[in-house]
């Protein structure tokens, strides 16, 4: 009873720092993991099982294969042909193309490739199309084994608790019918459910650009108005911070004084409008950084630099780069750049020193916006092996030739040795916090099985769902992993909702499989929010998206994927086994 009791304590605190806190997923279920091989609620030979389980290690493998994946041209090539004239028709190529893609390759990258071409398009506002852009890598990513890691989670759960995991094609015929009625959805509800923002519109609420005056500025000893600060067709001058003192709104008698911070908004392409006043100089230009080579970058959910400021986070040392402006989707953004705090999905225009590609850490907490930077091009030759390699893993995982884990590891060490990667650059690459995050949790679901809290819970569960039966439980689990995914991340909402659905498939006495797709499809289901999923956070900030544009665009195809998944799911995956 003890067990149970301090059990069911860690597992709540573990709900708490999930939902309630900002401690990231890999901190929170590495901490309560700790606390519960402390306890000794688990053994050391278990921890050190579930670190090296087989499904995990594919997933790692798949994840660091993607690296050299992500460098085939192919897609980028494709990219230019999708979008024409006609709307409804390249909202249709540019949604089969992503999900085709998604299926194969990490969703996050597609969306990468893509979303530059998509918002620089000469044809549509870019709202028309990047929503779609992340709604379709989401549901292609659902329709193979690797197409997401969510669906290389399950398998890995699944593999730990029966000893066989998930087949590379068991989710096609449920996720293709859902991506194809997805996109029906998309393309019906367009018209009015994307918003069309357009392309050069210039607010209020835009970038962010801090400048300084020079103690021998001739803008010195003059108002605003007299130095033509209101003149800026682009720019507006928006507040004015003077040592520990904020004035705004800026009046145009204010005198400007040496030191002061003059803060504008506007349009970061015209930030050469400034070079007219002399001696006013740019945060950019203060950091050693001048703004010759502009790049923009969005900041990655769980970022290293995530809940910090410009200078708490020592931004110039840690990516040889400097903040030339800042802008936050929607929201009015106030005070010192250096003093902002970061948050996800804010995107950065930065200056960029000669170092800033070679970073490690640049990829692991920006999604880089513009396609010059991390633009690593192969050869044909390279481009040939890869696709050819990883068509050949496919196929030789799915003909139970060879282990999809064996052909990864094949397939990564060709890329190796031709130099498509480097040894450095999968080391920068290597997701430690997924692993922990995935680690922590196979240790959990071992915890609540040895403690029984797990059969406590779904005898209880079975009991209450005894009149709906087993069809009205899996839809229980399915809607049940649907909303944790809203509120935390997908692969945090499949290791939480994992040892219920099995325990509850479990004490029906029939086949699991029902069950543990309702986790999978459930936890891919992020559709209405931009923080359940990257890529829609990813294209939040692209096109100046607010909460509601997802709701509003989400909420059709929430339904009608949810609707395919359970219609499907039970006749795909019979109860009965």
């Amino acid at each position: 009873m003890f067990e149970q009791l301090l059990t069911a304590g860690l597992f709540l605190a573990l709900i708490y720092g999930l939902v309630f806190t900002r401690i990231s997923a890999a901190w929170v279920f590495s901490l309560t993991m700790l606390a519960c091989y402390l306890l000794g609620l688990v053994s050391t030979e278990e921890v050190l099982r579930k670190a090296a389980n087989p499904g995990l290690v594919t997933l790692m493998l798949l994840l660091l294969v993607s690296v050299g994946v992500e460098k085939v041209t192919w897609l980028k090539d494709m990219s230019g042909k999708l979008i024409d004239e006609g709307y409804k028709k390249s909202l249709l190529r540019l949604g089969f193309v992503t999900a085709l893609s998604s299926a194969i390759i990490n969703n996050t990258a597609v969306v990468a490739t893509l979303a530059a071409t998509v918002r620089n398009n000469g044809y549509h506002p870019a709202s028309k199309l990047l929503i779609p852009l992340s709604y379709m890598a989401i549901l292609g990513g659902t329709m193979t084994l690797i197409g997401t890691s969510t669906n290389l989670i399950v398998s890995s759960f699944l593999e730990d608790a029966t000893g066989q995991g998930l087949a590379f094609f068991d989710f096609l015929m449920v996720g293709a019918s859902a991506a194809f009625l997805g996109l029906v959805m998309i393309v019906v509800t367009s018209k009015k459910a994307l918003p069309a923002y357009a392309a050069e519109e210039v607010t209020v609420a835009e970038y962010l650009i801090e400048t300084e005056v020079a103690a021998d500025s001739p803008l010195v000893g003059k108002s605003v108005i007299d130095n033509k600060l209101r003149d800026l067709e682009t720019l507006f001058l928006v507040e004015i911070v003077r040592a520990d003192h904020l004035i705004s709104p800026v009046s145009p008698s204010e005198v400007i004084e040496p030191g002061d911070k003059l803060i504008f908004s506007g349009d970061i392409n015209q930030l050469q409008v400034l070079d007219q006043f002399r001696g006013l100089n740019m945060f950019a230009v203060e950091e050693g950084l001048l703004q010759q080579n502009l790049t923009e970058v969005i900041v990655m959910p769980n970022a290293n630099v995530e809940s910090k400021s410009l200078k708490e986070a020592g931004f110039r040392s840690l990516f040889d780069a400097a903040v030339v402006g800042m802008h936050r989707g929607g929201k009015r953004l106030s005070g010192k750049l250096g003093e902002i705090v970061l948050q996800a999905g804010d995107r950065l225009m930065l200056a960029t020193g000669p170092d800033f590609c070679d970073r490690r850490n640049v990829t692991k907490n920006f999604f880089v916006v513009q396609n010059g930077v991390n633009a690593g091009g192969i050869s044909q030759r390279e481009n040939l092996f890869i696709s050819g390699g990883l068509f050949a893993v496919i196929a030789l995982a799915t003909l139970e030739i060879l282990p999809l884990l064996k052909g990864l590891v094949f397939l990564l060490a060709g890329m190796l040795l031709m130099g498509t990667v480097s040894a450095e650059e999968l080391k920068r690459r290597f997701p430690f916090e997924l692993w922990l995050i995935i680690a922590s949790a196979l240790i959990w679901a071992q915890v609540l099985n040895d403690s029984g809290l797990v059969s406590l819970l779904t005898d209880g569960f079975h009991t209450y769902l005894a009149g709906i039966g087993p069809y009205g439980a899996m839809i229980g689990i399915f809607l049940l992993t649907l909303a944790l995914t809203e509120i935390m991340t997908n692969n945090a909402a499949a290791a939480l909702s994992f040892p219920l659905a099995f325990g509850l498939a479990q004490s029906y006495g029939l086949d699991v499989m029902p069950f543990v797709m309702a986790v999978a499809f459930g936890a891919s289901a992020s559709f209405l929010t931009p923080y359940g999923y990257t890529t829609n956070l990813m294209v939040q900030n692209l096109a100046g998206y607010e909460f509601r544009d997802y709701m509003r665009a989400g909420l059709p195809v929430s339904i009608i994927y949810s609707v395919t998944a359970l219609y499907l799911i039970p006749i795909v995956f019979p109860f009965s086994g």
